[in-house]
């Protein structure tokens, strides 16, 4: 039922756009070359210094928040006693900020006691430039657990560290909360992470490069299937994509960035970053490449196929590959390119090979965002994003009814406004006859 009504709420935020659309032609939203595309359904809601004054995060909706250097905010959720519960945010700076090593946020998930459940962190790394970049926390019901177990409210807490105290610009939010399906009953499944899995790299995609473009933001990456992808990316700028990737499937990933075709060939460090984010938009895995105007390239190192049992792992890369659906992967540019190579995008190729057979999801009924379908599979032949699919998929329908309805009503009206014309001229006197006379206007008129 859960699921269900998280479908809802996208199927009814998809409609409302629509309409909104209709009503409002060509309005778009207003953004830079490094600005980032929140959710438009997000939902505002403010962060509060003193937990009990919390506002609290309904499943499945986005929110949009802010944050300052040195702020510790609380939001908060409600939670049942057999759910397993997730907790994303994504810290967006300003564009062509800068940033220190240790610079990011902390999302904490806790009991109202304080208790922590679990506690996630994000920052901006060697690269030391200012990015979206994601951190979640979850809740684990385990057999034999002692915290976090029972159901009720707990506290969302999200930390905010800047090192430079001239940083006073507020960071913009992106908040979710999602809850994963329940196992199906009777279903034993493994409490102890992988021994072992295939660890080498894969070799690189064969077939002919076609372009997609990213998007700019989780809300409208771009869908993508195995092949090579052409884009570009500014200095500043992030580039957004998803792919859907199944129970016991695989994923590998490479960036590489084109030759400068100017004169400049000066070394930048950690020119460009490439990652990867699970469907709980928690953080999986890295990479960044140097830049000298010559081609280079990253790549993900080996993740383990996505399975239940990852999430035992000590390891954290290996724990976020827990569950089937969208991953995304992002391709951010550094500003400091801007100096040597100008502010033009430079072009890159994202490489994409999904492999294994997909397996069957563990859970009982609707997997929801954490599943792959047949339909997802066919988006990501498309290229199309989350609300181009929405609004293609089950809308259509929902469209092309209203659009049947209206023409029926149209129709109605036209034929109510014709008889109320002929009741009108019948009741009237005709012209060059006196009224109440024995002459009327033919019949039928």
């Amino acid at each position: 039922m859960k699921r269900q009504r998280s479908r809802g709420r996208v199927a009814a935020a998809a409609l409302a756009a629509m309409c909104a659309a209709a009503v409002l032609p060509g309005q778009a939203h207003a953004a830079g070359p490094g600005a980032y595309a929140f959710d438009p359904d997000a939902r505002n809601v403010q962060g509060a210094a003193a937990n009990v004054e919390a506002s609290e995060l309904d499943e499945g909706v986005p929110y949009r928040s802010t944050i300052r250097r040195g702020e510790k905010l609380y939001y908060r959720v409600t939670l049942d006693d057999a759910s397993d519960a997730y907790v994303s945010a994504v810290a967006v700076p300003g564009a062509g900020g800068t940033a220190a090593y240790g610079d990011g946020i902390t999302v904490s998930l806790r009991e109202t006691d304080d208790t922590q459940c679990s506690s996630g962190r994000a920052n901006f790394g060697p690269g030391e430039y200012a990015r979206p970049v994601a951190a979640y926390a979850y809740r684990a019901v385990e057999e034999g657990g002692s915290t976090c177990q029972e159901s009720g409210h707990y506290d969302v807490l999200v930390e905010r560290e800047s090192k430079s105290a001239a940083d006073t610009e507020a960071w913009d939010l992106e908040l979710r909360f999602l809850e994963e399906p329940r196992l199906k009953s009777g279903s034993s499944m493994p409490t102890d992470g992988p021994d072992s899995w295939p660890s080498a790299s894969a070799p690189p995609p064969t077939g002919k490069q076609q372009k997609r473009s990213g998007g700019a933001g989780y809300s409208e990456a771009t869908s993508l299937e195995n092949g090579r992808w052409q884009d570009t990316v500014a200095p500043g700028q992030t580039r957004f994509f998803r792919v859907p990737v199944d129970w016991g499937q695989q994923i590998h990933a490479t960036a590489g960035l084109s030759n400068s075709t100017g004169a400049d060939k000066d070394f930048v460090g950690n020119a460009l970053t490439l990652s990867l984010d699970n469907p709980a938009q928690g953080p999986v895995s890295d990479a960044t490449l140097s830049y000298s105007g010559g081609p280079a390239s990253a790549s993900l190192r080996p993740l383990p196929p996505v399975a239940y049992r990852n999430r035992f792992d000590s390891s954290t890369q290996v724990s976020a590959m827990r569950f089937a659906g969208w991953y995304y992967l992002s391709v951010s540019l550094s500003p400091k390119l801007k100096e040597s190579y100008g502010t033009d995008p430079i072009p890159f190729e994202l490489s994409v090979q999904v492999k294994g057979e997909a397996e069957s999801s563990p859970y009982e009924g609707d997997a929801g965002v954490f599943g792959v379908t047949d339909q997802d599979r066919e988006v990501a032949r498309k290229g199309k994003n989350a609300r181009e699919a929405a609004q293609s998929g089950p809308m259509t329908v929902v469209a092309a009814a209203g659009i049947g309805t209206g023409s029926v009503l149209v129709l109605g009206l036209g034929v109510w406004t014709l008889l109320a014309r002929r009741r009108a001229t019948a009741d009237a006197p005709a012209a060059g006859y006196p009224a109440g006379g024995g002459h009327q206007p033919p019949q039928g008129w």
